[in-house]
């Protein structure tokens, strides 16, 4: 009987936990197997080199960050609005998925082919958004402003450093996607 392989996903996972935690200059063929417990020789049995193996992560993190999460939304079902909201709960506040992407992001930076990807992924993403922000808006500059708006307040919430004085970032962030959603405030006395 012969040994038991290290399966493929264990490869790819690994390498997406090292992208995060320390981007793609991290991701050694050598540094994987430690992690893994195993020899490299498994490795080649899948990958013909370290760049087919970053492919698969971006075709992984791809799959998981846009079709996943459409699959997801349309399964939770509710109205345009709560679409949109589970959608950036999933990708951008999720433990998995946003150290992944934030790592692509930096490692897009650098790499053109990456860039490329990133911007194939953001515009599906962004067109979610649109889509939602469609059922209640009619002015296509007003729906490309607030789906810009939701993606900025996205992403850039997790690089802004400042303070939000009498409160924490957590209901500024949901206030700001009510603005965006259009949902009026509760008491607009506080």
């Amino acid at each position: 009987m012969g040994a038991l392989r290290t399966p493929r996903e264990k490869w790819i996972e690994a390498g997406l936990q090292a992208l995060a935690a320390g981007g793609v200059d991290t991701v050694r063929v050598e540094t994987l197997a430690k992690t893994l417990g195993v020899t490299k020789g498994g490795f080649y049995g899948y990958f013909a080199d370290r760049d087919a193996l970053l492919a698969e992560m971006l075709d992984t993190w791809e799959r998981e960050s846009v079709d996943d999460v459409i699959a997801r939304v349309e399964q939770e079902g509710g109205d345009a609005r709560d679409k949109v909201r589970l959608a950036g709960k999933l990708t951008f506040s999720s433990d998995r998925l946003l150290p992944i992407d934030l790592a692509i992001r930096e490692w897009a930076r650098r790499d053109q082919t990456v860039a490329d990807r990133l911007r194939r992924v953001d515009n599906k993403r962004i067109q979610l958004a649109r889509d939602a922000i469609s059922t209640f808006c009619t002015d296509p500059d007003e729906i490309e402003a607030r789906a810009l708006l939701a993606f900025c307040t996205a992403i850039g919430s997790h690089f802004l450093a400042a303070d939000h004085p009498g409160g924490t970032r957590a209901p500024v962030i949901a206030r700001a996607s009510d603005i965006i959603l259009d949902v009026p405030r509760d008491n607009p006395a506080e």
